[in-house]
């Protein structure tokens, strides 16, 4: 039986831990050429190596995706070496919770450039070819705080929301060339998110607000990026919002 993604080629950013990696996984195991992207080449490696033993392809880049010169040069070695792309998944992220009163406004620069500016970044850069391709999928994650704004994450939100918005903007703008774009916005994750976090009483916060439910696996999310791009070219799943049970907004 056919694998799903035989023949296609997947970017994942932010595939050194988490959400990325899990993706990375499920698509390879569904039949697709992966090239896995992020800063820690090292992760990458032992990434590729899991694939590669389970008869998958890996291709590593170690790019930042904050920086517009890296992403286009990922973007070339990749069509390059694997000749097409046909889904960018837009993974790469932080989450660094806090207060707007007394911030560390590097943690807004931070946020918005890898937030905001990685995902615009890979976007431009992949979109040539889809087009050329007359085909793609673009898979942009974003969160229940692109839908939900709370005190300590104010800046977060204001990443979030953007993703919502550009994505609705760009697949109003490529639909006509076969490009289809989706939304994928999860709640409560287990991952490396909340090390990031440097206000020392919010992440406190907030690690006790995740213990008194039982939150989502990287792996739900993958499953619901496989089930977006597996469906068939007439189906453009814009929005997936997921919720673990107990998780209340």
């Amino acid at each position: 039986m056919a694998k799903s993604l035989e023949g296609k080629v997947v970017i994942v950013t932010g595939a050194s831990s988490g959400i990325g990696e899990a993706t990375a996984l499920a698509v390879a195991e569904q039949g697709a050429k992966v090239a896995i992207v992020a800063r820690r080449g090292d992760r990458l490696q032992s990434l590729a190596q899991r694939i590669q033993e389970q008869g998958g392809t890996a291709l590593t880049v170690v790019a930042d995706v904050a920086d517009e010169a890296q992403v286009q040069t990922m973007v070339n070695h990749v069509k390059e070496q694997l000749g097409r792309i046909d889904v960018l998944v837009n993974n790469a992220g932080v989450m660094l919770l806090g207060m707007i009163d007394g911030a560390n406004t590097e943690d807004w620069r931070r946020m918005i450039d890898i937030n905001v500016l990685g995902l615009l970044y890979a976007t431009h850069k992949v979109l040539p070819i889809m087009k050329q391709q007359n085909s793609g999928h673009i898979v942009n994650i974003s969160s229940v705080a692109g839908r939900t704004a709370r005190v300590g994450s104010g800046v977060y939100n204001v990443t979030k929301w953007g993703v919502g918005a550009f994505s609705e903007s760009l697949r109003q703008e490529v639909y006509k060339n076969n490009i289809r774009v989706t939304v994928i916005e999860p709640g409560a994750v287990v991952s490396e998110l909340m090390e990031h976090i440097t206000d020392e009483e919010v992440k406190q916060r907030q690690i006790q607000w995740f213990q008194g439910l039982t939150p989502l696996e990287s792996e739900d999310i993958a499953a619901s990026i496989v089930y977006a791009i597996t469906q068939p070219d007439r189906v453009n799943v814009n929005e997936i919002l997921i919720r673990p049970t107990e998780q209340e907004r």
